[in-house]
């Protein structure tokens, strides 16, 4: 009876811990369901948004400017960050407020990205912390599941922040 109990339990564990493996895994390399919260992606993610995730581009280096990325925060590694890539190693940002008069520039130095918020006013990102290292990127992400009438992929970044590459 004991050897029984004891059999089921060990087995028990050890499929928990299997698939407990796998759905690391699977949110680590694939992807994941992420809820955003925060003003700071309005209008494009709103707070509550349910979006998905995906991290491969992560892994393989294809983040590319305009995508909106979930990062760990530079200013606190225990919360989550949801921002638009503005620029890349190498390019040359605005540093400045688009409502200050006087405009700062400088480039993003290797290995780091740039991140903003839509909502420029409301954000704080790259303008406030600096350049974010691309070890910090968790996913990129690719397609709004809720609200269902905004369900589809996300729109370009609707105040014209991302450098075009001429």
């Amino acid at each position: 009876m004991f050897r029984r109990v004891l059999g089921k339990t060990l087995g028990l564990v050890g499929y928990t811990i299997q698939y407990g493996c796998i759905a690391h895994c699977a949110f680590e390399y694939l992807g994941e369901v992420v809820v955003c919260s925060g003003p700071s992606m309005e209008p494009t993610i709103n707070d509550s948004d349910l979006v998905v995730s995906e991290s491969l581009s992560r892994h393989f280096y294809s983040i590319q400017k305009g995508d909106i990325v979930i990062a760990k925060s530079p200013n606190d590694p225990r919360t989550h960050i949801c921002k638009r890539v503005i620029g890349l190693e190498g390019d040359k940002v605005c540093t400045s407020s688009p409502y200050d008069l006087l405009k700062r520039h400088s480039y993003v130095p290797k290995g780091h990205v740039w991140l903003e918020g839509d909502n420029l006013k409301n954000s704080t990102d790259s303008r406030n912390y600096g350049p974010v290292p691309y070890g910090l990127i968790r996913g990129r992400i690719c397609l709004k599941i809720w609200p269902l009438d905004a369900f589809g992929y996300l729109q370009e970044s609707p105040n014209g922040r991302i450098p075009r590459d001429d």
